[in-house]
């Protein structure tokens, strides 16, 4: 098995020392045990969800509140990327024009 290895003084000095080696022990032999090694009883597994109507409507009222602001967020989020869209489009446009007229000498 592995042993620890264990530092002989606790204070870090400038001075090193080697590491303490436990000592071997003899070998020792091992006693009967007077218990019994039967394994514990496992409770049966309860494999069936019982849900009464006010149940299942507080979950069916959960999972549409979960949609609409899963489905609000998604929105939202496409609405941001087609605002940028429209901006970056706009400021292409603008700048093209400006290059244009500098190249004219206006």
């Amino acid at each position: 098995m592995l042993r620890p290895r264990i530092p002989v003084n606790p204070l870090p000095t400038g001075i090193v020392t080697p590491l303490a080696q436990p000592t071997p022990t003899s070998a020792v032999e091992p006693t009967a045990c007077h218990h019994d090694h039967t394994p514990a009883p496992v409770a049966p597994a309860r494999t069936t969800v019982q849900l009464t109507p006010g149940s299942a409507a507080a979950l069916a009222a959960g999972a549409g509140a979960v949609v609409l602001v899963v489905g609000t967020v998604l929105v939202s989020l496409l609405l941001a990327v087609a605002v940028t869209g429209v901006t970056v489009a706009v400021v292409a446009v603008v700048l093209r024009l400006l290059v244009k007229d500098m190249q004219r000498g206006r």
